[in-house]
């Protein structure tokens, strides 16, 4: 599914030109009007919004792109916000405007995001690989998410958390720590989910084109919570918004490692993402880290994911 925008304004369109990576004379001739009303738009930014005959004119130019194009369309869209310290609206944010599409989890009610079908670049070398569509979990999986899990299975509860009232209040919404691989994979199967392979929760971080962080190929630490810019503590999964990855997914730099679904050899599973305890050098999505099953510690959580066709066919059944 592309992204879609309400209402256009200058600001959509400049960010729709550059990328479909048209010239202004080409992208005028593209939408049927001329280059002054082009460049007028863009020069008023989110000032000015098309006539209704426009605005369907670039409906049609967005619904019709690559799916290339509306990755580099949803990157360009994400809302501006000072680094590492601003903080989404009550009920979790909409990370891009009007971009990729999201839905709620029937079951576990985490909001999730679709990664489309392609090909992308992956790993240290920027191999080419194609993965099938998916969806995946935009907020790593919080001390409110795990408690809702424990209620319903009874699972054990993490060894920090007061095991009469659960996690923390002040903590709800900080990623859930002290789990094992094997707490990982229960919550996952519980939610009807998984935890990503490798691949997956590469793409969802990097985008399509190999950039080096979320964000793009600028070493920011102030864009992650990591040992050089964080507090020395997990923080809530909504807070570093400028460092999003292209599909609008948080905290897929820093906070805490995640578990993924990638046995990397026997009972040991693959780590992503760093951590605040980590350095901004082992930030890179595309590094390597695992740990045993058995592992469990406070830097140290996970998010799920699960296939486009699977969640469609779940939202068809309880819808």
């Amino acid at each position: 599914m592309s992204p879609t925008i309400q209402i256009w304004s200058g600001r959509e369109v400049r960010a729709l030109r550059e990328a479909k990576r048209m010239s202004i004379r080409a992208f005028a001739a593209h939408l049927g009007v001329s280059e002054r009303m082009v460049s007028k738009w863009e020069a008023a930014g989110s000032g000015i919004h098309p006539r209704p005959v426009n605005q369907a004119a670039l409906d049609s130019s967005l619904a019709t792109s690559s799916s290339d194009e509306h990755v580099r369309f949803a990157g360009l869209v994400a809302p501006a916000a000072p680094d590492g310290d601003a903080h989404a609206a009550p009920g979790g944010p909409q990370p891009l405007a009007g971009g990729h599409h999201q839905v709620r989890h029937p079951i576990d009610g985490k909001l999730m995001t679709l990664v489309d079908a392609g090909v992308f670049l992956c790993g240290p070398h920027d191999d080419p690989v194609y993965l099938p569509g998916f969806y995946i979990d935009i907020f790593p999986t919080t001390n409110a998410d795990y408690a809702r899990f424990v209620a319903a299975t009874g699972h054990r509860r993490p060894g920090h958390w007061n095991q009469d009232s659960g996690p923390p209040g002040q903590l709800s919404d900080h990623p859930v720590v002290f789990v094992t691989w094997h707490d990982a994979a229960a919550y996952a199967e519980w939610a009807a989910k998984a935890l990503p392979t490798d691949r997956q929760w590469e793409k969802a971080a990097r985008g399509v084109r190999g950039d080096v962080y979320p964000w793009g190929n600028q070493l920011t630490p102030a864009k992650c919570n990591v040992r050089e810019s964080g507090p020395g503590t997990t923080t809530p999964v909504d807070r570093y918004h400028s460092g999003v990855s292209p599909y609008g997914v948080y905290d897929m730099c820093g906070n805490t490692w995640e578990w993924l679904g990638t046995l990397s050899q026997p009972s040991r599973h693959e780590l992503k993402g760093s951590a605040f305890t980590s350095p901004f050098i082992r930030a890179t999505p595309s590094t390597f880290n695992d740990a045993s099953v058995a592992m469990l510690d406070d830097d140290t959580g996970f998010r799920c994911v699960t296939p486009a066709e699977t969640l469609r066919a779940l939202l068809k059944m309880t819808g």
